[in-house]
């Protein structure tokens, strides 16, 4: 078994070094624009210049992004997922039926040239439909009835044979007696409507493990592994599929991924990853959540069209060989989703990839019994994410190796990416919002012509950079699911205006998380316990 886990306790002077590495970067970003306006009222203006011409070519690059992946996304959407599927049965027959039509149909070409390379290999390895078994753990904390059932449910409903998936319910048994007792009455309700649903309990307080989501999910998938074996079932065509407790998957979703999954001989390389959308209860959360919940959307949506930067995002898929294999996930991060990425890249020695499935998984803004509450839990919830920071170590003592499992210049280019990522995330936004004023504001008793129309410079570029939220306001009305009757119109109006927040937001929430999170591994002040956002459904 490949050296996998993060450390606990004291690290090393290398690794020390790289988490002390983000957090620096970015104060340094922002202290570096008040030392060069010190120094010469000039430099500070071109390297405000400089961030804020980055920061508006990265606005128009998101806002075609957005368009094309809403548009990919709305035709991924539409098609046939399950016939496509049922084509590899027999791949011979399907290439001979379709082969010279023309559709316009999402993937079309590609389903032929994957029909076509089938068909010439007699005696394939890869496994029909019928043999393919979905497993969906999902994992639960105290949730009520009403957020566990639709979740379950929406599984239930998919176009993917029920006799083909196995349900897992992990619960922490933290959770109180409520936890199980909601665990046993979903198991006496799904119980035959599944192959089979398991139900998993997560023991508290055990050793090595932190307070977090990565060892319940750990603990079902162990269940799990144990449940295949004793039922002679063939490891190798099972796909895991993890979900939070509030994710409803879209009807197509298994369907698609299971016909990624065959299509491809190597196919225990890969994981699955589909697009996170938060719309569930968008028309109840308050006005800054809805900012939140539609960015981190549309953020998801333009991900899938840059397959290099794709990584594991919440919901995702696995095969269970592969997973068993790397000793499922980390238990010891509160970020298990996007670690799992690069826990995946080093057990295979750089020969794995994350395929997007072009598909939505629908989940929860952040919402909570008060507002007052639901602003705190939305910078928890951003905080925790951010805390991502904390895989800048772990990747980098194992590029700056002598040990190194992934070629140099393969994980190089990821390591900056990832580097960059949060550095600008944290920095960025201050900098454009008020870096035009720092020169003149350091320097009034001069009279330089740069530094006091710079203000008007950076003004008029941001106004331009605006193109992208009218973009994101055409986007957004588009992917929201249908207004309830409950609401009038007046709501689809601030659904509009709300977008004047997005400064606000960018500031508040997004740059103060990431220092946050930063600032925490800079210091050594891990962040070891998972703060499980509270889910709450409104009563109407």
């Amino acid at each position: 078994m490949k050296d996998l886990e993060l450390p606990l306790g004291k690290r090393t002077k290398l690794y020390r070094f790289f988490e002390i590495l983000p957090g620096f970067l970015s104060y340094m970003g922002v202290i570096l624009l008040f030392v060069l306006s010190w120094i010469n009222p000039v430099w500070g203006a071109v390297y405000v210049l400089v961030i804020v011409a980055v920061t508006f070519v990265k606005a128009i690059a998101t806002a075609f992004r957005t368009i094309q992946g809403y548009e990919v996304v709305r035709r991924a959407s539409r098609v046939d997922w399950r016939q496509r599927l049922l084509d590899l049965e027999d791949p011979h027959e399907a290439y001979e039926r379709l082969h010279g039509r023309h559709e316009e149909e999402y993937g079309f070409a590609e389903h032929l040239q994957n029909l076509r390379m089938m068909s010439a290999v007699e005696g394939g390895s890869e496994p029909k439909p019928q043999d393919v078994i979905h497993a969906v753990i999902m994992v639960a904390y105290d949730e009520g009835l009403e957020i566990l059932v639709p979740s379950v449910e929406a599984v239930r409903d998919t176009t993917f044979p029920n006799e083909q998936i196995i349900f897992v319910l992990g619960y922490e048994q933290r959770g109180g007696e409520e936890m199980k007792q909601n665990a046993r009455v979903l198991q006496e309700k799904f119980q035959g409507v599944f192959r089979d649903f398991l139900v998993v309990e997560h023991p508290e307080n055990l050793k090595g493990e932190i307070v977090g989501k990565g060892p319940n999910l750990t603990c079902a998938g162990e269940y799990l592994a144990k449940y295949v074996e004793k039922q002679k079932l063939v490891k190798e065509n099972i796909i895991v599929t993890s979900l939070d407790s509030d994710n409803r998957m879209s009807k197509k979703y298994l369907d698609y991924v299971a016909y990624e999954f065959i299509v491809r001989p190597d196919r225990q390389h890969y994981s699955y990853q589909p697009i996170s959308i938060f719309t569930n209860n968008i028309w109840e959360a308050a006005a800054p959540m809805r900012v939140v919940a539609m960015s981190n959307s549309f953020f998801n949506i333009v991900n899938t069209m840059r397959p290099h930067m794709l990584r594991n995002f919440a919901s995702h898929s696995q095969p269970l060989a592969a997973l068993e294999g790397m000793e499922f996930w980390s238990k010891r991060t509160i970020v298990e989703d996007g670690h799992q990425y690069w826990r995946s890249l080093f057990y295979f020695q750089g020969k794995y990839d994350v395929v997007p499935i072009r598909v939505p998984i629908y989940q929860d803004a952040v919402m909570s019994a008060t507002l007052k509450e639901t602003l705190k839990a939305q910078f928890v919830q951003l905080r925790r994410w951010d805390y991502g920071a904390s895989d800048v170590a772990y990747v980098g003592v194992r590029l700056f190796s002598k040990k190194r499992q992934v070629p140099f210049w393969q994980l190089f280019p990821k390591f900056v990416r990832l580097l960059d990522g949060h550095v600008t995330l944290a920095m960025m936004a201050p900098l454009v919002a008020f870096g035009g004023w720092v020169p003149m504001l350091l320097n009034l008793g001069s009279r330089g012509a740069v530094a006091f129309n710079l203000p008007n410079v950076v003004g008029m570029l941001q106004m331009v950079a605006a193109i992208g939220i009218l973009v994101t306001i055409i986007v957004s009305l588009r992917i929201l699911p249908e207004r309830p009757q409950r609401y009038n119109k007046h709501k689809t109006f601030l659904m509009v205006i709300q977008w004047i927040l997005s400064p606000v937001i960018a500031i508040v929430y997004q740059s103060a998380a990431a220092f946050y999170a930063q600032t925490r591994l800079l210091l050594g002040k891990y962040m070891e316990k998972f703060d499980v956002t509270k889910k709450v459904v409104k009563n109407i």
